[in-house]
């Protein structure tokens, strides 16, 4: 498991950069948003169909092969915008992920997981779980309200080192000062390692 993490990690690292790069630093190609883009949507297209969301996983692989159809004719896309929607988009879908199970009688994404990796949840559990839910929920929707602001009022460099530099070590910050704010005030919960948790991500996806 640690091996697998380990690899996930170092190949996300190397896309980050690289996608960083032909952002910013490589010759203009009607090439680069399929290398850039390209694998998030054909990602997204896997995942969907596993999950037997058949429209979506047919909807990411039609935009890849629109991408690729593009760029093999030759046409200037208008890169920024592509770029920008796949990081607004993404960010929006993730809200919407977590923001749907915060529906009245339903337990939230965090208590689902938290579910799979404890058994049973106290109350006090449940209650903080679908706090941390909605913290995520507005998370992800102000980095999409920001993504779109940055990329009006500032140059491409500045977005582009948002989307592909800050967005990652965002994400970290928040797992960490969830982590220390859950155990600072609730000391009684029991602990799980990342490692417990992906894996009961990747069991409620597989039951999905």
């Amino acid at each position: 498991m640690g091996a697998r993490v380990f690899a996930l990690a170092a190949v996300a690292v190397a896309y980050v950069l690289g996608s960083h790069w032909l952002m910013t630093g490589a010759p203009a190609s009607p090439w680069n948003p399929v290398i850039v883009v390209g694998p998030m949507l054909g990602a997204a297209a896997v995942v969907a169909w596993q999950r037997r969301h058949r429209l979506l996983a047919a909807l990411a692989a039609l935009a890849v092969a629109v991408l690729v159809v593009q760029a093999w004719r030759g046409h200037d896309l208008p890169v920024g915008s592509i770029y920008v929607c796949q990081h607004v988009a993404i960010h929006l879908l993730l809200a919407l992920a977590f923001g749907l199970t915060l529906q009245p009688g339903r337990d939230s994404l965090v208590t689902a997981l938290a579910r799979r990796v404890h058994g049973t949840l106290t109350p006090a559990m449940t209650a903080y779980s679908r706090k941390v839910t909605l913290v995520w929920t507005g998370y992800f929707i102000a980095m999409a309200a920001l993504s779109v602001v940055l990329y009006s009022v500032a140059p491409f460099d500045v977005w582009a080192a948002f989307a592909n530099l800050v967005t990652p070590v965002a994400i970290l910050v928040m797992f960490i000062g969830e982590y220390i704010v859950r155990y600072r005030l609730h000391p009684e919960f029991e602990r799980a390692t990342l490692a417990q948790a992906v894996r009961a991500y990747a069991d409620r996806g597989s039951h999905d």
